[in-house]
This record gives C-alpha cells, sequence and structure tokens, in this order.
C-alpha cells in the first residue's frame, strides 16, 4: 500500500508531494505510527531552501519533517514501552547507544545521532516507523496539533528550564516560532519581567500576547540602554538566546547582570566577539548551549507544562494546512509572519 509524502528529491529549492510505500516492515523494537500531525520546522524551512548548510548535511531523496503527533498501528514483538492505539510523539535524535555519551545517558550529545528528516526518512507522511526507545506516550484528550509541537517546545523548555527563571528579569533574545515558545514558558513559569527582542512586527505583537511585558525592536532602539532602562541598571538574570544573530548575542553580554545566567540555543555561522574578560569573567557569567533535548527530562516537563494547561498553544500554533499544502506553509513561514505551521495527513483508508 501506498502513503502521501512530501520528499526533497534533487539538490535544488524546493520539495514534491508524491507517494510512498507505507513503511510495514518494522522490526522487534520499532512501531508504526499514523501521522495525524506535523509541524514545520525551520530547519525543513532550510532544508526547502537548499542553503549552505542543507548542500552540505542532507542527501535527497527522502521523506521531509522531523516534528509529529500519531497513533500506534502496529507493534514490533520486544515492544513494551507502547501498545496499538496510543498516541505519541517522539524525540527526533536516532541515538546509537554505544558511544560514552549515551553509556553515560548523555543521549542528547550522542556522538553519532542521526535526525530524523535531515539524515534519514522523515514524518511529512502518513506513516511514519519510529524505534520504541524514541516514543512519548500523549495524553488523548489534547488535539494532535498542539501534540505536533513537543519536539520544538521541548527545544524552547531546555532552554528557559535550565535556569532558574521563577521570579527573575528575564531576555529573551529572537522571537521566531521557539522564541515565542519561550516567552510562554516564561510567563507559565512567572519570571519577574519578560523582555523578548524581535524586529518582525507580526511576532512582536504575538510575543505581547503570549506574555512579553516588554518588546524591544533592535532597529528602532538601542537594545542595551532600554535593557537596562527596564532593570533598574541592573541588567536581566538570565539570556535566553534563540537568534543566532551575532550583534545580537555580542549586546547581550553588556546587558546581562553580573551573576547572570545565559542559556544559547540560537546558531550562527558569524564568529562572536566580546570582551571576556570584562562581560564574561569579571562578571561572573555562566554560559550553557542547548543541544536538542534532555532524554527524557525534557520531555517530561513538556508533558507537565501542557497536562496543566500552562501554554497558549492556540497562539503558539497559527497555521494549520492539509499536508499536501507544505509549499504554502513554506512559504508563511518564511515571510515571518507566523508561530508554529502545522500539517495534517488526509488519509484516505
Amino acid at each position: 500500500m501506498q502513503m502521501t509524502a512530501v520528499i526533497k528529491e534533487t539538490s535544488a529549492k524546493g520539495c514534491k508531494v508524491t507517494k510512498r510505500e507505507i513503511p510495514n516492515e518494522i522490526g522487534p523494537k520499532e512501531v508504526l505510527i499514523k501521522v495525524l500531525a506535523t509541524s514545520i520546522c525551520g530547519t525543513d524551512v532550510h532544508i526547502y531552501k537548499w542553503d549552505k548548510w542543507s548542500q552540505k548535511r542532507v542527501k535527497p531523496p527522502y521523506i521531509m519533517g522531523h516534528e509529529f503527533a500519531g497513533e500506534v498501528m502496529s507493534i514490533g514483538s520486544d515492544v513494551s514501552k507502547v501498545k496499538v492505539g496510543d498516541i505519541v510523539s517522539s524525540e527526533t535524535h536516532l541515538i546509537c547507544g554505544e558511544c560514552e555519551f549515551c553509556k553515560r545517558q548523555e543521549y542528547h550529545i550522542c556522538e553519532n545521532t542521526k535526525i530524523i528528516g535531515v539524515d534519514t526518512d522523515g514524518c511529512f507522511a502518513e506513516y511514519i516507523n519510529m524505534p520504541e526507545f524514541n516514543l512519548i506516550v500523549n495524553n488523548k484528550n489534547v488535539d494532535p496539533k498542539y501534540l505536533s509541537i513537543q519536539e520544538p517546545l521541548g527545544n524552547a523548555v531546555h532552554t528557559m528550564m535550565h535556569f532558574d527563571i521563577e521570579n527573575k528579569d528575564v531576555a529573551i533574545v529572537g522571537c521566531g516560532p521557539i522564541g515565542l515558545m519561550g516567552v510562554n514558558i516564561a510567563k507559565a513559569l512567572k519570571s519577574r519581567k519578560i523582555i523578548a527582542i524581535e524586529i518582525n512586527p507580526y511576532r512582536i505583537e504575538l510575543a505581547k500576547k503570549l506574555g512579553a511585558h516588554v518588546v524591544i525592536n533592535p532597529i528602532e532602539e538601542d537594545v542595551i540602554k532600554r535593557v537596562l532602562e527596564e532593570t533598574n541598571g541592573h541588567g536581566v538574570d538570565v539570556v535566553c538566546e534563540f537568534s543566532g544573530n551575532k550583534s545580537a548575542i555580542e549586546a547581550s553580554f553588556k546587558y546581562i547582570k553580573p551573576g547572570g545566567k545565559m542559556s544559547m540555543l540560537g546558531i550562527t555561522e558569524d564568529d562572536i566577539t566580546f570582551d571576556i574578560s570584562n562581560d564574561f569573567i569579571f562578571k561572573g557569567i555562566t554560559m550553557y548551549g542547548v543541544v536538542g533535548r534532555l532524554l527524557f527530562d525534557t520531555w517530561d516537563k513538556v508533558g507537565h507544562l501542557i497536562n496543566h494547561r500552562m501554554l497558549d498553544l492556540s497562539d503558539i500554533v497559527t497555521h494549520v494546512l492539509p499536508l499536501e499544502d507544505v509549499e504554502k506553509g513554506m512559504e508563511i513561514m518564511m515571510s515571518g509572519n507566523s508561530g508554529k505551521v502545522v500539517l495534517i495527513p488526509n488519509h484516505k483508508e
């Protein structure tokens, strides 16, 4: 039997909606999942655009996509973690289980990691085959379109919750979809003042809606001066960096408080320059690099936030489209005028 799937067919811009065989052949510890909802990530946009990173990393043809929620349809003979009928999401990093990091259960930095939808077939399809180890059983009472965004939400949770942000002044740098999630997490965790930094007018308004007390547009204002004004000259306790923008990162060292914490998720190709003596060592700053999600601590925190209705998921997911309209979804993402864009497969059975 065949299914609808979105593939990266060639080494060029774009993608293609086509038919592929349903991956019914599963191993003893594998699970066949019917995809109920899948969301577009910035990584998918990079691959769609066929930028320099994509050209070096991905090898067409293959099925795109790595964020999803779905229903378990069949399980391998040795599977015990999930059962048929469960609604699941998945950690997208396929780990080796053998390297020194995996043996220490530091799975998020496995040296042999492969990512679905990047290195292997992904979830922009009606069905996907996944290892049991990667699966998270969801609350069936939550709409799958919200469950499908847990992987990027996990990035935001890892970034925001590595350091204590309750009753703290927090700067959230960059309000793309994951940064917007960060704003909402800071609201849920009762940060004292949430300062978002963003240039896109649509996302500025969405950041306010999701809980930012102050939004600073660096095109129109001096970010360092304004942040210090908002914090009585002291600076913020925690910087959560989502932008990957060189000037934004460099500025953050100037407005972080002595003893402050900096959690960094944004990726940049630029060399970052800052005064390591005065803005790092003598300030006593702690920096943390965020790689994916902690397996499975981060997922537990994500589930807690969702199950206790602590997040404004209906505002985070701004667009829902049929899977076949994936190119429209990509255009929406590239416009910057969106939160998360979710695609729904149309199962014709």
